[in-house]
């Protein structure tokens, strides 16, 4: 990797808790039981007040899904991205071999690949790739398609845009299961830089080391826990049910048993043995137990964990047997920006280079979690010394705050019944 560029949209679409207040006191389908769960959900989200929402949201136009809704919130985030990327690289979009474009929620024609490859100019045997569908965990599933293509395409330049679709799909319906995503997820994304030239290697921040891919998909339960669908009054949505933990930690445990034995020494992988036969005989589903307890500091310096929300970092944090040092990245990227899907890993590596914390052969481990139900972690060596403040340039030094408390419940926990439909008639 030659450089990445995290998106940080402008101020105006900052949703802080008196905007998140209005936009929750719009929607006419909650009563009193639904309000009091949104607010202790983003209470204990562990999402702050700085994230960002598309200006549709913030407009009061969140029930707008039309085609110029969507272009518009893509092209401010993706051509962005793309602006700094290039600039920062010095890399002509004319020079670019490969384009994978990930974007989960919208797929229009022509493509978002093609809309970058019209934009840009870029040259007409350009390899382009858009997937969609591929969940928060798509960026990695990206790299390993251009990890592969490398294979035939030699001395080649490949571009990678991770990035979501909020502004059409914000729920405006009153299943607690489908709220979550509205509580949760935020706007970001990432565009990244490759090579396989070995001539650019004094230029690389990172090489890739390990890449492994595990998909859960063919069992139902993990299929269902985090899907796009339609509530009973019709409202579209994502649901992310239950079994999500469970689904999580199966799909993570089955990817390391696979990973651990390619970045650890023999001294833990004799320990991952050991755990591994355990797990035969108990057929237990729970992280530790399935072979993946284990000392993953002894093979990698740094852990870059998907921010997908509270409760999945804290479950991976003490099932691995992880440092509050080491999930403060994570548990950061989250507060200040939110579940940005695909794009979310990003802003944690980001973190840890605007804190100065990655050096010259260090080795950091990528863990993302997704829709399918897939978990695609990675292993990224560090080239040189990082200390690009990057997206977190106006931050940084707020980090890490004395309370990552949302201060919601604070302000609007006295609201009732009364006071919601005075809103809803003015």
């Amino acid at each position: 990797m030659l450089a990445y560029e995290c998106y940080k949209a402008p101020e105006d679409r900052k949703l802080d808790t008196e905007t998140s207040a209005k936009i929750v006191f719009r929607n006419k389908n909650l009563g009193i039981e639904e309000y009091k769960f949104l607010l202790q959900t983003i209470v204990n989200s562990g999402i702050g007040e700085g994230t960002y929402v598309p200006s549709n949201i913030i407009s009061g136009q969140e029930d707008s899904s039309t085609l110029k809704v969507s272009i518009t919130e893509m092209d401010d985030l993706i051509f962005d991205t793309l602006d700094k990327l290039f600039a920062k690289t010095g890399i002509s979009p004319s020079e670019i071999d490969i384009l994978v474009v990930n974007v989960s929620l919208f797929s229009p024609a022509p493509s978002l690949a093609a809309r970058v490859v019209n934009r840009y100019k870029m040259r007409s045997d350009v390899k382009t790739f858009n997937l969609s569908g591929m969940g928060c965990s798509a960026s990695v599933v990206s790299i390993d398609l251009v990890q592969h293509l490398f294979k035939s395409h030699k001395n080649a330049f490949a571009v990678v845009v991770s990035t979501e679709s909020i502004g059409p799909n914000w729920y405006q319906g009153k299943e607690k299961s489908m709220m979550l995503s509205n509580c949760l997820f935020r706007s970001g994304g990432c565009s990244m830089l490759f090579t396989n030239n070995s001539a650019l290697k004094r230029q690389a921040i990172f090489r890739l080391k390990h890449l492994v891919r595990t998909h859960l998909g063919s069992k139902d339960e993990s299929y269902g826990c985090c899907t796009q669908t339609v509530d009973d009054l019709g409202y579209k949505g994502f649901l992310l049910t239950k079994s999500l933990k469970k689904s999580a930690a199966q799909a993570l445990a089955l990817n390391l048993r696979v990973l651990a034995p390619k970045m650890l020494p023999v001294s833990e992988l004799i320990r991952y043995v050991y755990v591994s036969l355990r797990e035969k005989k108990t057929k237990s589903t729970s992280i530790q137990e399935m072979g993946a307890g284990l000392n993953l500091k002894t093979g990698v310096d740094h852990l870059c964990i998907h921010p997908g929300g509270r409760a999945i970092i804290d479950e991976v944090g003490k099932s691995l047997g992880l440092s509050n040092y080491d999930l403060e990245p994570t548990r950061m990227a989250l507060h200040r920006f939110g579940n940005t899907s695909a794009g979310g890993l990003w802003y944690v590596l980001a973190y840890m280079e605007a804190k100065q914390r990655l050096k010259k052969g260090n080795k950091i481990l990528m863990i993302s979690l997704g829709a399918g139900f897939k978990c695609n972690n990675c292993v990224w060596e560090v080239m040189r010394d990082l200390e690009d403040v990057n997206v977190w340039k106006d931050s940084i030094d707020q980090y890490p705050p004395e309370t990552t408390v949302n201060p919601f419940i604070e302000k609007y926990s006295w609201i009732n019944e009364d006071y919601l439909s005075f809103v809803r008639f003015h």
